[in-house]
């Protein structure tokens, strides 16, 4: 295999790990705030979440090019804080790809969390424990199999990403080229052989992936 397709997998496997980690601090409370809201704005936030399932991945790359570019308000941002502009790096792809991700680890969550119901909470709440705590020693191991859930499709969904990161990294080798970059540039260049490879390993990473979530679904205790 190619320097450059190990360099492509290593970044691809720190980019899912990194995003998905932070995807879970994030999803977390808003998960929870979702599951248990009585808000009117619960329906907007709700499907501003949700909208990166239907919305075409190059259009969202697009306007996140255009946010956090020099002339959007993201950029002027990360500028004004030091931290240069984030189209084109590493941290532009884990922004983007926590977005795009980001309903693939709360829409698990929020189900763990409004299966569990009020009277665990209720429970913890007469042995004077605080909100915090019956949160963590309460809901947090009942909603253990939606975190579980949630890891593994956000992982997996970055993964397996091409528009968003197309538009918002580009395609620099050793920099923001990932496995689905590589594998399109393979084609690209009519190197199949070395296409089918990855092609392939994307495909039983994928298989895996299903196979285990279908398995958990079966668990009682899931």
């Amino acid at each position: 295999m190619l320097t450059a397709d190990l360099n492509a997998i290593v970044l691809t496997l720190q980019l899912a790990g990194l995003s998905t980690l932070l995807l879970l601090l994030l999803a977390t409370p808003l998960a929870w705030w979702l599951a248990r809201t009585h808000s009117p704005f619960k329906g907007v936030i709700g499907a501003t979440v949700t909208l990166p399932l239907i919305l075409p991945p190059t259009v969202l790359g697009f306007y996140l090019l255009v946010l956090l570019g020099p002339n959007g308000p993201g950029g002027w941002l990360t500028e004004s804080l030091g931290l240069g502009l984030l189209p084109f790096t590493f941290p532009g792809l884990v922004v983007a790809s926590m977005i795009y991700s980001l309903p693939f680890v709360v829409q698990p969550l929020q189900q763990a969390f409004a299966a569990i119901g009020p009277r665990p909470l209720e429970a913890a709440a007469t042995l004077r424990a605080t909100p915090l705590d019956a949160f963590f020693s309460v809901v947090v191991p009942l909603a253990r199999p939606g975190f579980v859930t949630a890891a593994i499709l956000g992982f997996a969904h970055t993964i397996g990403e091409f528009g968003v990161v197309l538009m918002i990294g580009g395609n620099i080798p050793g920099k923001t080229q990932v496995l689905s970059m590589a594998i399109y540039n393979h084609v690209e260049a009519m190197e199949y052989a070395n296409a089918h490879t990855l092609a392939g390993g994307m495909l039983a990473f994928s298989f895996l992936i299903l196979l285990l979530l279908n398995r958990m679904q079966r668990r009682p205790d899931a």
